[in-house]
């Protein structure tokens, strides 16, 4: 990944809806959060396996603030799943519909 790329969040279908209509998780403000489990949650996706793509490598610090930037956009959501107990990181635009 050049300097000029961003580190985007993408598609995890592990963590999205099973086929149960309204089982996809509940959606909770990034700034409900307290900084170190917001760090936490962003870093734990960043580092994930498989979510390097580029050739050159981007400082964690760089990815960190980019997710950020994601999420203050809105692009970005946190989504908790209450049945596995799992919180990830979606795009937004990837959700259902209300």
């Amino acid at each position: 990944m050049s300097d000029a790329e961003e580190t985007r969040v993408e598609r995890d279908d592990e963590t999205h809806d099973d086929g149960d209509e309204g089982t996809a998780g509940v959606v909770v403000p990034w700034e409900r959060l307290s900084p170190a489990a917001l760090r936490g949650v962003i870093e734990e996706f960043i580092t994930r396996e498989g979510t390097e793509y580029g050739a050159d490598d981007v400082a964690l610090e760089r990815k960190l603030a980019q997710v950020q930037r994601q999420l203050e956009s809105a692009e970005v959501v946190v989504l908790f799943d209450a049945r596995a107990e799992t919180v990830n990181l979606v795009r937004a635009a990837e959700l259902p519909k209300p």
